[in-house]
Parts: C-alpha cells; structure tokens; sequence
C-alpha cells in the first residue's frame, strides 16, 4: 500500500514541492496530511493541510487557481513529496505564478516575477 512508504512528522504532516509539469518551475510548498493526500488523489486536484487554519484546503478554491495533477514522486527517504501539476493562473495567493517570486540579489530580496492576477479582486469577500 502506498500509505506505508510515506513518514510524516510528529504533527502528521509531509512536505510537498508543487513543480509546473511542462516548465518544471517550483510554484510552492505546502503540507499533506493523509486525508488532504487521499483527496488530492481522489479528486485529481491539489488539496493541503493548512498549518494555521489547522485545516484542509483544496488549492483554488477560492481563487479558481487549481492544480490539475499530473505525476506524484517520493523521494528516498519517504519524507517528501514532488507533484508535477498543471497550474491554471498563479500558485501565490498574493498574486504571482510561483510563491518563489523573490530572489537574493546583493544582499537584498528582489521581486523578480510580475504578478498574474490581482489578490484584492480574486479574494475579495461579497458584502452582507
């Protein structure tokens, strides 16, 4: 069974590198437990464990920003997953393609992406 290579840590939770299936470019990082995993896998999209929220989140949910997925690694020592997914508009819920949009440059960290969609329109909340 698939669930017995698989090492979570004490929280129950595995890392995942969320990769563009055609560009290979890192779009994020996030955490699974073992029903945010058998749901990813049932459904075909992309569903995390928020550490905060201490709940599930099916990525684009709220944004339409969903990952279709496409091929699920493991690597050697079982502790980390790679999804290659195909990524519909930005993986950054501030509003970027990749959540790695800044980069080290001269000591200081550079906005090296423009954003594909605006936050304040995507997320915004309907008024009562």
């Amino acid at each position: 069974m698939i669930w017995d290579e698989l090492k979570y840590d004490g929280q129950g939770l595995i890392p995942a590198i969320i990769q563009d299936v055609e560009s290979d470019q890192v779009l994020m990082l996030a955490y699974m437990n073992q029903e945010s995993l058998h749901r990813t896998l049932e459904t075909g999209y992309t569903c995390f464990y928020s550490r905060s929220r201490q709940e599930l989140w099916e990525k684009g949910a709220a944004s339409g920003n969903r990952q279709a997925v496409r091929e699920i690694y493991l690597d050697c020592d079982g502790d980390c997953l790679l999804i290659k997914v195909e990524q519909t508009g930005g993986a950054c819920h501030l509003g970027y393609r990749s959540c790695f949009y800044r980069k080290l440059i001269d000591g200081q960290w550079k906005i090296v992406a423009e954003k594909v969609f605006e936050p304040e329109e995507v997320y915004s909340k309907p008024e009562d």
